[in-house]
């Protein structure tokens, strides 16, 4: 019998119900509103980048295809966006919240510090991570968020007394990291090491309160990372600026220094007015990037001679740490990527650093230096092994290096022509 005058009424499944959808609703906004956000401190950070013709180099450039993320109340649909780098120097946003290869929200150890971090005050968290995390959040509320921030300071206190002995390593990137503390105008220092071990591991040696970044604070994070059985290290890579390379002598003076050329272009830069910089900033990448020291000294000379007159501070700023601009030719060329800047510490905080927004309450410095310590340690757990590691055993050993290549290969090399 065909029954017409029926209507058909499909059990909707559990998950389709308008309550969970408003709830996923919900867990879609906040996740689109984080990452514009982080789009937001991206371009502030090139706001004054130019390209040749004067244009703001770094802009916005519509969003990737539509991803779906699984999050703890079913999948949503989020909307990442572009950027586009006029310039052709290789700047592109990527969301530290939603990588490209994520498929599902991160734990509560991740986003915990970053949201911490971000500026959101406590009373808000139970909100956020129910909507990201679903059952994972049950039964956050403010109250076990504070214990749950008395267990990480526990965990801080055992990781940073821990042996470091056991392991060499080779090369050590230093930077002082900044962030806005709520309810103080100050901003808190955090001065960070990261050690690449013999096996090509880059692991967090120091993540502690500087207060600020002089030779004081920065002999005293040596000392202790001293007494804890670290090494000499091979190489130091940093900013030029540091007090850290008068404390670094002082406590491993065999250690080499490599001056990072991220920074030391953005301070010449500096001292020169915007419509020169995009090509002033080809002519030091012309240094950096040759293939041999002598190419890179020509290069030097030929900026110098290019920009003295007119730009004299500029030039000062550039001459006065050559021989440890050009260190990394003493090294494995396969390691030059890593060891020519302080991106290692640089990317890992990009997201949250210099926060300037201003959220009710406030929070401790211990608090900061815990919520860094665990969002540092979870970016850890990401990282590859150093480029080229199985070369680390050379440099330990004391192999020479003449322009990235080993003597012996050198002296083949001479052989066979």
């Amino acid at each position: 019998m065909k029954n017409d005058n029926v209507i058909s009424l499909e059990t909707p499944a559990k998950d389709e119900d308008l309550l969970t959808n408003m709830l996923r609703q919900g867990a879609q906004e906040l996740l689109t509103k984080a990452v514009q956000a982080e789009l937001t401190e991206f371009l502030a950070q090139y706001q004054d980048v130019i390209d040749e013709q004067g244009r703001r180099a770094v802009v916005r450039n519509g969003y990737l295809p539509q991803r779906e993320i699984m999050t703890g109340l079913g999948p949503v649909d989020i909307e990442v966006p572009k950027t586009r780098d006029r310039s052709r120097e290789g700047r592109h946003f990527s969301s530290a919240l939603l990588p490209p290869y994520i498929k599902r929200t991160k734990s509560i150890e991740t986003l915990l510090p970053w949201l911490y971090l971000k500026g959101i005050s406590t009373g808000d968290f139970s909100e956020a991570l129910a909507a990201l995390l679903g059952k994972e959040a049950k039964g956050i509320s403010a109250g076990t968020i504070s214990r749950l921030k008395q267990v990480w300071h526990q965990e801080y206190a055992v990781w940073r007394k821990r042996d470091l002995s056991r392991q060499e390593y080779v090369y050590i990137w230093a930077d002082g990291v900044y962030f806005n503390i709520r309810g103080d105008e100050s901003k808190q220092c955090i001065l960070v090491i990261i050690g690449v071990t013999a096996q090509g591991n880059k692991e967090f040696l120091a993540i502690t309160d500087g207060y600020r970044e002089s030779e004081q604070s920065w002999r005293e994070v040596l000392l202790e990372l001293k007494s804890r059985g670290l090494n000499s290290p091979k190489l130091a890579i940093g900013d030029g600026a540091l007090g850290f390379w008068k404390a670094l002598q002082k406590v491993f003076g065999k250690t080499r220094s490599q001056r990072c050329w991220v920074h030391k272009t953005a301070n010449v830069l500096n001292k020169m007015p915007k419509s020169v910089q995009p090509k002033a900033k080809q002519h030091l990448q012309d240094i950096w990037m040759a293939e041999t020291r002598k190419d890179a000294e020509n290069a030097w000379t030929q900026f110098l001679a290019t920009y003295q007159d007119k730009y004299p501070k500029a030039c000062e700023c550039l001459e006065k740490d050559q021989e440890q601009m050009l260190a990394f030719y003493d090294f494995p060329a396969e390691h030059w990527v890593h060891i020519r800047t302080s991106n290692p510490i640089e990317s890992t905080f990009a997201t949250v650093r210099l926060r300037t927004a201003k959220t009710r309450g406030c929070v401790s410095r211990t608090t900061v230096l815990t919520m860094v310590f665990k969002l540092g340690l979870s970016a850890e757990k990401g990282w590859r092994k150093l480029r080229g590691f199985r070369r680390l055993a050379e440099v330990i050993n004391g192999v020479k290096f003449i322009d990235g290549i080993d003597e012996k290969t050198i002296e083949e090399q001479r052989k066979a022509a």
